[in-house]
């Protein structure tokens, strides 16, 4: 079996370095110490060991009388140099008639690095064979140990004979054998052995361990690193569950080595039944080859074939995947899948490599031959952007980091892997730059004054071939697949809708988009004789924007059903009747933030209100909403984000006009080490514009909590008493109902082996960004811990304010009668220093439209996962099918 190394391929591939040191066997000398004798006896065993062990020592030591000689000094010396036997023990014997030397009592014997310890120790020095029993031991340089009754070896300890042997490596794993024979420190044969690597249980050590292979022969071989079984049984606590006649493994030294990995196997309704069977090829110590084939009972031949290469400054991997498949009909037609495509496939790359300790470059980009070949063929790439939304994201980077500046050159290409993905409006961002750096100001060169000065910079050039359109209020999809949004028209046709404001709302522009923005600000603390924090700043913000719009392309969508069409000329409801504009705004801005922390301190606990307040005086923006907005569209008023000077999530939004931010902030710390955490505040637009009620072309602003003068309220409430309980609770309150426009509560719990994670959402309706109803949801997520090794543990996320899609009007807009679980899990495992073993089992659904029928996927998966610390890794994942819920319309 082979075995290749992890993800960080520079910290696993070993050296490629080998060193080895032969020393004559006459080279070999000997000293000796012993115990409880006075220093007359110690120089005699002394002088006499030399006598005995010692094969190159010269003939006049052995007649010297007890004591140094001068004369055998110098030759000595040379000796001292070299590999030398010392003996430790109580007593020492030597039998001149036999030539054999005995060490009774606490007998260590240190060669080479390993050590020999037992209660006896007999050398024959006729034969050059060493007898050691009664509570022996050997242990090897590298720590590996090995227990026995008695020990038969050669003087250099690499050959002989054990009986009721008990190895222990340094890697924790266990070998058991009534009888083994070393060879020349490099072969251990161990007949009628067993191998594991669970440690004897301390309290029963007679019990079997959890799991252990049981073979007639088992051979470690160490210069190889490889272990061979023949005859072998594996046993679970003792139970046979499994022959191999034979089969070999690397020892738990190795971390890569060519030969078989572990097999996987396929089944699925459209795959049919499968294996496949990894094969890694250690080519050199820094690089290597895996080559997979799958054998497919419907599909036919798949093969992956992956490629590992580690330089010196860095490494980098190519992954390809194709099969010819049998039965393309499988599928679904296109747009709902892959039609009558025969080949299909993917290659993909990533690497990192450093220029020096500050600067580094890389990329990850991945290629397929469709948009549904991850999913049907659950391909492995580090590209996907996260396991719920399906998109993979190619990039390639420079970076530099000092200790207070950062740079960042880098490029995307986005790919959506769903049905409901039009490709050819995702964007290709090419490039982003940024750059920030901060500077310190010395008070003494600079009159006094001090601080620091930041400078943040963003150039962003993107690209994209169709405009992303979407409906404000309920979401409209196209009337030919029900796939792609569209938006509502003003003729009452739903074949030809009109895409104008307010009705729509412009997702991403069709055509060419660059951005430059450069923002310097000045800030400084300064703290009174009273307390008080004034934190004055200062910045000056400039953008510039070149906008060329493609107004030429438009997509007709025609089916049965109906006919859709998504026109790129209907940008000019948004911008007007230029394709074409370059603008800029330069926008300067000063402001104070005050602060008065008051500190209340009792036995009970410390307690800290603190009254903050900021204003900050600006301008209007000149541009503002004139604009696309492509990376400012996920706009957050909450807690996080009160004191900020500018609360757009992205450079394509600036804030204009005089605001002032205003809360108060409480904390109490308590002598148990728990505490309490409030913030409540409100933001005010004092004079000129407010940014927040000027809508963009994505409508960014509305329905956000602050498109009002005086905005929605925010608080936040962290409570934590101890370190296993912690409560927090956010909330957006309107500004003049007090009604809840946002809610979020996470709580965490530990108690008696329990994990317990509760989370729950609810928010208002945003119907300017196409948010038309209420959204709700929890998400519970328990673990249990007993038995020291076990647990269960189970999650569900259940919505509570479900809408369906309506194939009569095209829109999602049928409320459901009762909360759903739109993900159930549960699961079931023990792990301790040997084994891990799990099994999980999830449901989930989502919503699918295909052919105008509306239909709710319910995918339900079982995950088998085993782990035999050194033996084998074996995953099973089998889905037990996908059914079809019709929520509307009759299923085709």
């Amino acid at each position: 079996m082979g075995r290749r190394f992890g993800p960080d391929v520079r910290e696993a591939l070993p050296s490629r370095r080998l060193r080895e040191i032969a020393l004559p066997a006459a080279s070999r000398g000997i000293s000796i110490l012993t115990g409880r004798f006075g220093a007359a006896r110690t120089c005699a065993c002394a002088a006499l060991a030399l006598s005995v062990f010692g094969a190159a020592v010269p003939a006049a030591a052995q007649a010297s009388p007890p004591g140094p000689s001068p004369a055998a000094a110098p030759a000595a010396a040379p000796e001292a140099k070299k590999d030398r036997l010392l003996v430790e023990a109580k007593q020492l014997v030597y039998n001149r008639d036999t030539n054999v030397v005995s060490a009774d009592g606490n007998v260590q014997l240190y060669y080479q690095g390993r050590v020999l310890e037992a209660d006896k120790v007999i050398y024959d020095r006729n034969a050059n064979r060493v007898f050691a029993s009664g509570h022996a031991k050997l242990t090897e340089a590298d720590g590996t140990a090995t227990y026995s009754d008695k020990f038969e070896l050669t003087d250099d300890f690499k050959t002989g004979f054990v009986d009721s042997l008990s190895t222990i490596t340094k890697d924790k794993t266990f070998f058991t054998s009534p009888r083994a024979e070393r060879t020349e420190g490099e072969t251990s044969t161990f007949e009628k052995g067993t191998y594991t690597a669970c440690a004897p249980c301390a309290a029963h050590p007679e019990r079997p361990p959890l799991w252990q292979v049981k073979a007639m022969k088992i051979v470690h071989k160490t210069d190889e690193q490889m272990i061979y079984f023949e005859d072998a049984t594996l046993e679970l606590y003792g139970v046979p569950i499994a022959y191999v006649p034979y089969f070999s493994t690397p020892d738990p030294t190795v971390t890569r080595k060519t030969g078989f990995l572990t097999p996987h196997y396929v089944t699925e309704s459209r795959l049919g039944v499968g294996a496949a069977q990894p094969f890694f090829w250690n080519l050199a110590p820094n690089y290597d080859l895996t080559l997979t084939p799958t054998v497919l009972s419907k599909q036919g031949f798949f093969g992956e074939v992956e490629w590992r290469h580690r330089l010196e400054s860095g490494s980098y991997s190519v992954l390809a995947t194709g099969i010819d498949q049998l039965d393309p009909t499988a599928y679904s037609k296109q747009p709902f899948g892959t039609g009558d495509r025969d080949f299909r496939g993917s290659i993909e790359s990533t690497g990192k490599f450093f220029i020096n300790p500050s600067w580094k470059y890389g990329w990850d980009v991945a290629l397929f031959s469709d948009k549904y070949f991850v999913q049907d063929y659950n391909i492995r790439s580090s590209s996907l952007g996260t396991d719920y939304i399906k998109e993979s994201i190619s990039t390639a980077y420079l970076t530099g980091q000092g200790d207070r500046s950062y740079f960042n050159l880098q490029g995307y290409r986005i790919v959506g892997l769903s049905s409901f993905d039009f490709n050819k409006q995702q964007p290709l961002v090419l490039p982003t730059v940024d750059y920030n750096r901060t500077f310190a100001l010395d008070p003494a060169l600079t009159a006094g004054i001090g601080g620091e000065v930041k400078v943040d910079s963003n150039i962003t050039s993107l690209t994209r071939t169709a405009a992303a359109y979407q409906a404000t209020g309920t979401r409209l999809l196209d009337s030919a697949f029900s796939l792609y949004d569209v938006c509502p028209s003003t003729t009452g046709n739903t074949l030809a809708p009109g895409f104008k404001p307010p009705s729509c709302f412009l997702r991403g522009i069709a055509g060419d988009y660059t951005r430059a923005s450069t923002t310097v600000s000045y800030q400084n603390k300064y703290i009174d004789p009273i307390g008080e924090v004034w934190k004055p700043f200062a910045f000056v913000r400039a953008d510039g924007k070149w906008l060329n719009l493609n107004e030429s392309n438009a997509y007709t969508f025609t089916s049965g059903t109906g006919q859709s069409t998504i026109s790129n000329a209907d940008q000019a409801n948004f911008f007007g009747q230029h394709n074409e504009d370059l603008s800029g705004d330069i926008v300067p801005g000063v402001g104070l933030e005050y602060r008065y922390p008051l500190l209340i301190a009792s036995s009970f606990a410390n307690q800290v209100i603190e009254p903050i307040g900021q204003v900050i005086l600006r301008p209007n923006v000149a541009h503002a909403g004139k604009t696309p907005n492509e990376d400012a569209q996920s706009l957050v008023f909450d807690d996080t984000t009160l004191f900020e000077w500018n609360k757009y999530s992205g450079y394509d939004r600036v804030e204009g006009g005089t605001r002032a931010n205003a809360g108060v902030q409480y904390t109490a710390t308590f002598p148990t080490g728990g505490y309490v955490n409030a913030l409540f505040g409100q933001s005010y637009a004092l004079a000129g514009s407010n940014s927040y009620a000027v809508s963009d072309v994505s409508n960014v602003g509305l329905d956000s909590g602050l498109q009002t003068d005086r905005s929605d309220y925010v608080s936040r409430l962290l409570v934590a008493p101890t370190t296993n309980f912690t409560v927090e609770a956010k909330g957006r309150f309107d500004s003049k109902s007090f009604d809840p426009k946002a809610i979020d509560l996470i709580g965490t719990a530990k108690f008696f082996g329990t994990t317990t994670n509760v989370q729950y959402a609810n928010y208002a309706a945003q119907p300017n960004i196409g948010y038309v109803h209420d959204r709700s949801g929890v998400l519970l997520g328990e673990r249990f811990d007993f038995l020291d090794h076990y647990y269960v543990n189970g999650s569900a996320t259940l919505e509570l304010n479900p809408y369906k899609y309506n194939t009569a009007t095209l829109q999602y807009d049928i409320k459901s009668s009762r909360p759903e679980f739109a993900v159930i899990g549960a699961g079931f495992g023990y792990q301790d220093d040997c084994t891990t073993v799990s099994l999980n089992y999830s449901r989930s659904y989502t919503d699918a439209v295909a052919g105008g029928v509306n239909n709710q996927n319910v995918n339900q998966t079982v995950l088998l996962s085993l782990n035999l610390r050194t033996l084998a890794d074996f995953k099973l994942n089998q889905s037990l099918g996908a059914t079809s819920t019709v929520q509307d319309g009759v299923f085709k």
